[in-house]
């Protein structure tokens, strides 16, 4: 789905990105997906979120992979382009739209992601129920407003390709009406009662 704006449901993701963190002390890399990243919003929410929290050299060690698929292959554009109607961004707080956006040249209409974060963020196709993965090792999986879309039983099969893709100990967040089906309980233990995050098991 494509409808979605900068910064939606931020105490989950303020959440994910700190436990992350944590997770990912010392590591060399910090790999991210974003399944069903849609327009970009989120990814490049999350993909500030992390800026805010990691020094210069720190943040250049994110790789933060942004897929979704429609069937008119839009998205990628959009997403690299990393420009959005000014009065869209409405709802981020001034002092981090002042950081981390510019206008968009020849766009008075708009402004643009400054290449800092965009350069952080690899936007890729991915039809999530063919069920291939477009990596391994992620330290945290943001997949929110999309198994809503799929059956029970595609769900847990998509659940499940999330659990291998993720590094031992990894997160996995979701939006708040989304629950784990009781057949794969055991691959994911939430973090915290008020928040569906998730510890990879096993």
């Amino acid at each position: 789905m494509a409808f979605t704006f900068f910064f939606r449901d931020l105490p989950v993701l303020e959440y994910a990105v700190e436990n992350t963190l944590k997770l990912a002390l010392g590591r060399l890399r910090i790999k991210v997906w974003d399944a069903g990243c849609a327009l970009g919003q989120e990814p490049y929410t999350l993909a500030i979120l992390f800026a805010e929290r990691m020094g210069d050299m720190g943040f250049n060690t994110l790789y933060l992979d942004a897929t979704d698929y429609d069937s008119e292959n839009n998205f990628g554009d959009i997403v690299t382009a990393a420009e959005y109607k000014t009065e869209e961004l409405q709802r981020i707080p001034a002092e981090i739209f002042k950081k981390y956006f510019e206008p968009a040249p020849g766009k008075p209409e708009y402004h643009k992601v400054i290449d800092r974060i965009r350069n952080r963020v690899f936007f890729k196709y991915n039809d999530l129920l063919q069920l291939q993965p477009v990596g391994s090792d992620y330290s945290l999986i943001v997949c929110k407003n999309v198994l809503l879309h799929f059956s029970y039983e595609q769900r847990i099969e998509v659940l499940k390709m999330y659990h291998r893709s993720l590094a031992p100990g990894g997160y996995f967040a979701t939006e708040n009406t989304q629950k784990i089906p009781s057949e794969i309980s055991h691959l994911f233990e939430q973090v915290a009662p008020d928040a569906q995050l998730f510890r990879k098991v096993g």
